[in-house]
């Protein structure tokens, strides 16, 4: 099936879903348009806003102009995907604009925050997908493990630079950087401390 056709169905299924109980997203996989509820636990709500509102306030002295979004989905119509990442770096003025998605040549970076139903997605197909849309940075956050995946410098569909952190690091991520310290991991007290490293 063609994008154009793909893309139709994708936005017929989001009409659909805006009458239908619940938090709906929808994006175009492998297999095609896919509709899936959303229903992130608050961890991982607050992880994403916690990261929101460190890039955004980084972001006026490295890239005026840019935000830090949650909602906007992305596609490349090229190798035929629209994605609805928890976290994108794009132009502000893009939120202004009409339509569903945002062209992935817009978009600086990407954050994934892993689900505590469903962690192989971040790592598996959507790692080779965000390299194929040019993507330069992709975060993969895990509050299953405490752990986070910086990936960049695309190269065809697989990043050639990837580098491990665990929560309480200070993560560079691209020209920012990100404090993970208050980080919660999915099923461990509030009031639990974030591990530190040997050594």
């Amino acid at each position: 099936m063609d994008y154009p056709r793909m893309r139709t169905i994708a936005e017929d299924l989001l009409t659909y879903a805006e009458r239908v109980e619940g938090a709906w997203t929808v994006e175009i996989g492998p297999s095609g348009p896919i509709l899936a509820m959303a229903r992130p636990s608050k961890r991982h709500h607050g992880t994403g806003h916690r990261i929101r509102a460190q890039l955004d306030a980084q972001l006026p002295a490295t890239h005026p102009g840019y935000t830090c979004a949650n909602g906007p989905s992305i596609e490349h119509p090229e190798i035929g995907r629209m994605r609805r990442p928890d976290a994108l770096v794009i132009p502000e003025d893009v939120l202004d604009e009409e339509g569903l998605a945002v062209d992935a040549t817009q978009v600086l970076a990407v954050v994934e925050i892993v689900s505590p139903s469903n962690p192989d997605n971040d790592y598996g197909v959507k790692l080779t997908e965000h390299p194929a849309m040019g993507i330069a940075h992709y975060m993969i956050v895990n509050p299953r493990t405490g752990t986070i995946e910086v990936h960049s410098v695309p190269c065809g569909d697989r990043y050639r630079s990837k580098d491990p952190y665990i929560y309480g690091d200070s993560v560079p991520f691209g020209a920012w950087t990100v404090e993970t310290s208050a980080f919660r991991r999915y099923g461990k007290a509030g009031d639990d401390k974030p591990e530190t490293r040997a050594g």
